[in-house]
This record gives C-alpha cells, structure tokens and sequence, in this order.
C-alpha cells in the first residue's frame, strides 16, 4: 500500500484516525473508498477487506467490465441503480445500551418475536412518553446531520458514518444496526429504491433523490424518522414526486386523533397520491414503537386496508408513506434489504413518529429551526 490520500477516516472497525493510504488493489479494481490511517490497520483488516477483491474479480470473469462491482451476476436489475462494495461493519461502544437483537447472532428480536403473538397496542405512561420524546428529539438531531452531509459526490457510506457517530456522541445504539442482520446503521434509498438501501461505496450523482431512514436506541426506546432529499440539480418530476409525498404524510398526520381507525390513515394518503397519478406502495407500513423497534399497530398506507385498531391518547406510532412514480409493486435485491420498485421508477418517502394527544397528536421527530436559519428540507419551498 503507497497511495498517499487526502484526510479521511481509517475504514478499520473501531480505530476512528485520520487516513492516510488508500488499498492500491482497490485503486486498481476501481472499488471506491478503503482508506486506512496505517499499514497495521490495513494487515489487521486483510482478512474481511480482501474479499471485496474477490468479488470484483469474479465479477470481471462473468463478462463485466473490469472495475464494475457485480455481487449479484445474472440478475435482472429494474432500473440504473447499481450495488457498490460495503465497508466493514461499525463498532457501538460497550458502555451504550443495546437493543436486544444487537448482539444476537442473526440479529433476531425475541422481545418482537413474543410480542407478534397479540395485536393490542400499549398505552404509554406519562414516563414513557418522555422517554420516547427524548429518544425521538435526538432521532431528529441525527437525522439532520445525514441531511448536512448529503452532496453530489458524497457516497451514502460517508452518510452511514456520519450516522453512526452522531448517534455514539448521543450515546445511542443506531438501531437498524444488526436488526436481522442489516449491516449499516441507517438506510439510504436512491432513485428507484423504495425503502431499506444499504449505504455503500457509491458516490451521489447529480440529480439522484435519495431518502435517509434514521432510528435510534436511547435509553430503552426507539425513535425513528426519514426524509428524501435531492441531490444537486433534480429533474422538475423528481421534485414533485418528492413534495406529493411530503404533503401525504402531513395530510395523513392531520388526520390523527382518539378516535380514528388505523385504516383511515391510508384512504387519504392513496386519494392524494392517486390524484397528483402515483401510486402508494402496499408492501411496507407504519408501525407501533417504543421500546420495541416494530411493533402494534400496523398502519399501511394504501385505501381500503384492514388495518386492527382504533387510536387513543398515549399510543406511539410512525406513518411513512412510499410514493412511486409507476407500479405501487416492489422486487427485492439480492441484499434481502433492497426493495425496488418493480418498473424502475423513481419512490420517494417520508416519516415521524406520533404520539395522540388527548386533541390531536404530537410529531415527536418534527423539525426544530434553529435561530431561523434555513434547513436542508427548505429544497422544497
């Protein structure tokens, strides 16, 4: 190794210093990034970071150009969008507290699995609101360093580690992190990609729209937010795609109060998606959370549902409506995470997590304005 690099992170798992070589072989392959600060951390990590070779490798001897990553030979992709080498997976400091699939080796949530077995929805205590109140403001602050560091030449690994150590600083466990074994800790999902990326070696090119899902563990809760930002200079049917679906999930947050049957919130949000001619995706719903990450009640986003449950004060919800251009049906990547849509149009979504108030609801994981300076979503003002 003997390329000299600007400043960058060393890739090795949990050393944090500043980078100062870069893997030849890499340079050689066209795999981006691979930066570490030493020729120790660079022997250390050999053993996982040569496998990425490989992969490029076989990827050459199955017809593909040299330097053009393929996991996946011979599978159909829908749209443009291609997969990119993964850095190793990021260290959590022992002293902050754990989900309980944090450390399961398949990532498996027992306290989910048992809860699977009832459809009734928790009445938080007074207590438990504010923990989830606090778990959700700090959701929001690092939800808002994802959008800061989102640029065309970016690469949503560099987003991935500006989450992971915003939420250390918070002493929160980034809670995608393991979660049946997700490997990153946040999704970012780029064009046509309707929910769960995984955040990769792949820069951000100009006119990419790419939402950015944020959860976290403080203190025994979850807290769980995103939104869709634009990259440099986005289409004029990219930013409507992406302010309709802003204005679904506001429409459908109007909407909540004791009272309201869960299946309600999806006839709105499919009225004004289907009038602005989107279609709203089926596969994916919100979900009831507090100390657990998924949870009852279920709220799809599509009309005519049948979704169980009447909201009531106290109840913890997120809605997050995914609003495609095309077809409302979805492929999966061979990732098992990456859900596309089937046609290769473009989604766009977004997310905040309630709480019914005795009136109306709270959105835990709103936006705060700081001394009015304007913020990364003011792109679609």
């Amino acid at each position: 190794m003997s390329v000299t690099v600007a400043s960058r992170v060393c890739e090795t798992p949990g050393c944090g210093e500043a980078a100062k070589l870069q893997c030849p072989t890499c340079l050689k392959l066209g795999i981006p990034g691979s930066f570490f600060c030493s020729q120790d951390c660079f022997k250390g990590s050999w053993g996982e970071h040569k496998k990425l070779h490989k992969l490029a490798k076989v990827a050459t001897s199955d017809g593909v150009k040299e330097g053009q990553y393929n996991p996946w030979p011979g599978f159909r992709f829908t749209g443009s969008l291609r997969p990119a080498p993964l850095s190793s997976t990021r260290f959590v400091p022992e002293h902050i507290a754990r989900p309980d699939y944090a450390d399961h080796p398949t990532g498996v949530s027992e306290s989910e699995r048992e809860m699977r077995k009832s459809t009734g929805i928790r009445v938080l205590t007074d207590e438990e609101q504010e923990g989830m109140k606090v778990v959700c403001r700090l959701t929001r602050e690092i939800l808002d360093v994802a959008a800061e560091g989102t640029s065309v030449g970016v690469t949503t690994d560099e987003i991935d580690r500006l989450v992971h150590e915003a939420s250390v600083d918070r002493e929160c466990y980034p809670s995608p992190l393991n979660y049946f074994e997700f490997p990153k800790s946040c999704c970012t999902s780029i064009n046509e990609v309707i929910c769960h990326g995984i955040p990769d070696m792949r820069p951000l090119q100009d006119g990419d729209i790419m939402n950015v899902d944020i959860s976290a563990y403080h203190r025994g809760y979850h807290g769980d937010a995103n939104e869709t930002y634009f990259v440099g200079n986005v289409s004029d049917s990219a930013k409507k795609l992406v302010k309709t679906t802003h204005e679904c999930l506001m429409m459908a947050i109007e909407q909540v109060k004791p009272g309201v049957r869960y299946r309600e919130i999806g006839n709105v949000i499919q009225k004004h998606a289907q009038s602005n001619g989107y279609s709203v995706v089926r596969t994916y719903c919100g979900h009831g959370i507090h100390e657990l990450f998924h949870t009852a009640p279920s709220v799809p986003h599509y009309g005519k549902n049948k979704a169980i449950g009447i909201m009531k004060p106290g109840h913890v919800f997120t809605i997050e409506p995914m609003i495609n251009e095309g077809t409302w049906r979805d492929e999966l990547w061979p990732d098992n995470w990456t859900a596309v849509t089937q046609d290769g149009k473009l989604s766009a979504q977004f997310e905040h997590t309630l709480l019914v108030t005795d009136t109306g609801c709270e959105i835990l994981t709103r936006r705060r304005v700081k001394d009015g300076q304007p913020h990364f979503m003011d792109q679609m003002s």
